[in-house]
């Protein structure tokens, strides 16, 4: 068929000129040429010619008609139309049709409707392996991690579908890497090796990003030089990780080694190149890549590569110059980079341009309370007491639109995700934490060195409450709950939802130092790898 042709062969405009010369449409015709229009994605056109099928009346709408038009519904996330035709199918008894469910659920999910999608799923009567991996994958979009693996037990334990295939272990390995699950990570690792997925690079690239969010950097690397056939997605994914993990020196060895196996560099690797350099404060390096980025590999900076470069030279103290650059450059500052040059300008004691950036910081992002404490600590250690004091004022004023997302922290102890979160006393063994808390507060200051700075807590309380809203921030409580729950020698991965605070940083130092633990923290900007006494970012992050 000529329609079937050109749509296989990409020419969407032929295969119309076909159909629209038909005198005689069949519902195969019709069918056919909405399925290529969905494919491409182009809703209005599927849309078009379904509403002209049913005018016509000639052909019956088939379950294949209307999942057709869902998946073009689906590219665009049109939810309103795809409810529209959710009535309809519900109204012409299709709702129940496998093909029809999995293109609704699919809908609702990438239009960020997973509760209406699971709804679909559970009234499915039948199943089949692309509707759990569609439905796993809807669950990981929206970041429902957990839900995710509980369906994928699920499904594994109570259906005999083929739910190990790449699309679903995919879904299942973001998963595993978004809640840190490195037990759960592990075992789904041993699933890929049964089925010989290894060496798929999709898989792969998947299963080295979960180690490494998991914070066990080795393992990542371990599978990453294990694997034969790396392509640029695979050595970039590595090379993200090792910057993520503080790793700068090995970052640089393995670009070096990228090349050497014939690979060009692309501009997700000059931000991961970057960004190690900025991490620990490597402004040579940073300069010499910025330059073989334009210059040897003829790449335009984005303004992600911008935003590293400002990084690099404010966590040196190159404060002046990083401002330059943000004035130079052919994009306006954004908000991470004010944020970068103010935290800089606290550290080494530039008032005047902690101002700048805190003045651009508020116009930007007004409900972030975090910004208007770093100003007020820019003062603070400048002894402008009049500073802090208008700065905490303005804060006040602002209450009512500031945005304030509690710190939660989750850590996993045998294959259970336990969360915390900052002040909170839900966990079943809540008070033998806390003592355990006061404990290690006791030792850390007379062993370990720690002393509480109240300047990071963000409430704006007197100062013996901050100091005690302080003591029980999220990653305080799931340190203490892991050296109860954890054999010696184990490290403790903790994952925390915001930034670590620069008290809760030293605290873990001392932890480390005190326990002769080994405590690695994820939080939203890199890995903290905490070992006797030190932290791997060297204390810039």
């Amino acid at each position: 068929m000529l329609i079937n042709m050109y749509s296989k062969c990409g020419s969407e405009v032929s295969a119309r000129k076909v159909f629209d010369r038909m005198t005689e449409r069949t519902l195969v015709s019709y069918n056919t040429i909405i399925s290529a229009y969905a494919q491409k994605g182009d809703e209005e056109n599927a849309l078009f010619l379904f509403v002209q099928m049913r005018r016509e009346g000639n052909n019956p709408l088939t379950e294949f008609t209307v999942s057709s038009v869902l998946c073009a519904c689906a590219s665009k996330c049109d939810v309103l139309t795809s409810k529209q035709l959710h009535c309809f199918s519900i109204k012409n008894s299709m709702d129940e049709n496998v093909f029809v469910g999995t293109a609704l659920l699919d809908v609702y999910s990438k239009s960020g409707f997973v509760h209406d999608a699971s709804r679909v799923f559970e009234g499915m009567p039948e199943k089949s392996d692309v509707t759990w991996s569609s439905m796993a994958a809807g669950l990981v979009q929206n970041k429902l991690y957990e839900e995710a693996l509980v369906l994928y037990t699920r499904a594994r334990a109570t259906t005999g579908l083929e739910t190990d295939n790449k699309f679903t272990i995919s879904s299942i390995i973001s998963a595993c890497a978004g809640l840190a699950a490195f037990i759960e990570g592990r075992q789904v690792h041993s699933v890929v090796c049964k089925t010989g997925f290894e060496s798929n690079n999709f898989i792969a690239s998947s299963l080295v990003d979960m180690y490494a969010k998991c914070g066990a950097i080795k393992d990542a690397f371990r599978l990453f030089q294990n694997i034969q056939d790396k392509n640029l997605v695979l050595w970039n994914v590595m090379i993200s990780a090792l910057a993520k993990h503080s790793r700068s020196l090995e970052v640089m060895v393995l670009f070096e080694k990228m090349q050497q196996a014939g690979l060009e560099p692309d501009e997700v690797t000059y931000i991961s190149v970057l960004s190690a350099c900025g991490h620990m404060g490597l402004v040579k390096e940073g300069r010499t890549y910025f330059y073989l980025m334009t210059e040897l590999h003829h790449l335009s900076p984005n303004v992600l590569h911008y935003s590293c470069m400002v990084d690099v030279l404010s966590r040196a103290g190159l404060v002046r110059e990083a401002y330059e650059l943000m004035k130079d450059m052919p994009f306006d500052p954004t908000a991470p980079m004010w944020g970068s040059l103010l935290g800089s300008c606290r550290v080494h004691g530039n008032v005047e341009l902690a101002e700048v950036a805190a003045g651009n910081l508020f116009e930007i992002e007004p409900g972030n309370a975090a910004n208007y404490v770093m100003l007020s600590n820019t003062y603070a250690a400048g002894r402008q007491w009049e500073g802090v004091a208008s700065t905490r004022k303005l804060l006040k004023e602002n209450d009512g639109v500031m945005k304030k997302e509690r710190g939660k922290s989750w850590v996993e102890i045998k294959d259970k995700v336990h969360t915390f979160m900052a002040g909170e006393r839900k966990h079943p063994r809540i008070m033998e934490i806390l003592l355990e808390l006061d404990r290690l507060m006791e030792e850390t200051k007379k062993r370990g060195g720690y002393k509480p700075d109240a300047g990071y807590e963000l409430h704006d309380v007197e100062q013996g409450k901050k100091l005690e809203l302080l003591k029980h921030h999220s990653e305080k409580l799931a340190v203490c709950f892991g050296l109860m729950s954890l054999p010696e020698g184990i490290p403790i991965r903790i994952m925390k939802n915001l930034r670590i605070c620069g008290d809760c940083h030293s605290f873990m130092k001392s932890v480390s130092s005190v326990e002769g633990r080994e405590i690695i923290v994820r939080d939203t900007n890199r890995f903290h790898h905490f070992w006797n006494g030190h932290c791997s970012c060297n204390d810039f992050w």
